[in-house]
């Protein structure tokens, strides 16, 4: 590995070192020791064959590639093995039985953001875990009592919370091992940067539309500063972009067909990031209430999604709540 001039020996805490506890926190270790081959394999691209590859369809009509379906299955016997009762993926219709006998149930996006694989761009992995209930998967997220996601870019990035707070560690090659990068991660209330599909804007709902028409005007318009404008397209790599630098992200209802109730699913996307960002003192909402309140009624329920720093989320808000003319 290059040495920098002010390199020194690596520091933080072995992840092994806090999580200890057996129940959640058991599972998200399990889940953060999984991720290793994930990344060894995005990282060697076509040379062993095409992880993009066109392998099947999703229940949500989205198609899967290869990795895609390797990550699930590679998740599935890591959560099997962890003892959790059932597990729900984005990468399978039904939910999948694992041990009749766990406390535990996880939904997870085993790989978000797949539409970028082998170009480089950010990829990652969601999770949430509930407690077992006769309900399954269709309750609120108040019943999640952790949630976490992956990060993979130019690092390898793992943040979870058990309810204490939002924490972020990074992979340490040389340790073989997770190693504490923040603690305790607090979102600052104020956004200078969004991230959005601009492409999308002329199907927003009004008051959407001038939200983003005052954002633009900057500092000569009524917000009275300028902003920054960023589009990842993986909620993963905006989720570990704002909590490590702050902003907000929308993915909101639009006019399109099959865009009514937003894009990004509400149980293994939208809980784990609202549970992420709840903790690190942010905002995660539909646009009318708090995820955490939003029950699902399928499986695979969308939903819209906007997120991040406080102060503009509320904005947000306001801006759709304004009544609108005719």
């Amino acid at each position: 590995m290059l040495k920098l001039p002010n390199d020194g020996p690596p520091v933080g805490r072995l992840l092994s070192q806090v999580l200890t506890g057996d129940g959640p926190a058991a599972i998200v270790h399990a889940i953060a020791r999984a991720q290793p081959p994930l990344m060894e394999r995005l990282g060697a691209g076509r040379l062993h064959g095409d992880p993009t590859e066109i392998v099947g369809v999703n229940d949500s009509g989205d198609r899967q590639k290869a990795l895609d379906v390797g990550a699930h299955h590679h998740m599935i016997a890591v959560l099997r093995d962890a003892g959790v009762r059932q597990v729900l993926s984005e990468e399978a219709e039904a939910v999948i039985p694992l041990n009749p006998d766990g406390e535990w149930d996880v939904a997870m996006d085993p790989i978000d953001g797949s539409g970028s694989i082998g170009i480089g761009a950010p990829l990652g992995m969601l999770f949430s875990i509930l407690p077992a209930a006769p309900e399954g998967f269709l309750r609120t997220g108040e019943a999640v009592v952790a949630a976490g996601y992956a990060s993979f870019g130019h690092s390898m990035d793992f943040g979870w919370s058990l309810g204490d707070g939002t924490h972020i560690a990074g992979w340490d090659a040389e340790a073989g091992e997770f190693r504490m990068v923040r603690e305790n991660v607090t979102l600052k209330p104020t956004a200078s940067t969004i991230a959005y599909n601009a492409s999308n804007e002329r199907h927003w709902a009004p008051g959407l539309q001038a939200w983003v028409a005052d954002l633009r005007a900057g500092k000569d318009g009524p917000r009275g500063r300028d902003f920054n404008m960023r589009w990842l397209a993986a909620a993963v790599g905006e989720l570990h972009r704002i909590l490590l630098n702050g902003g907000a992200f929308l993915y909101p209802a639009d006019r399109r067909p099959g865009y009514e109730n937003g894009r990004l699913r509400l149980v293994y996307e939208s809980m784990p990031i609202a549970f992420l960002v709840e903790q690190a003192g942010g905002l995660a909402s539909d646009g009318t209430q708090p995820i955490r309140y939003r029950k699902p009624f399928a499986l695979h329920d969308m939903t819209p999604l906007i997120f991040g720093a406080k102060d503009e989320v509320e904005t947000i808000l306001g801006y759709l709540a304004e009544p609108t003319e005719g």
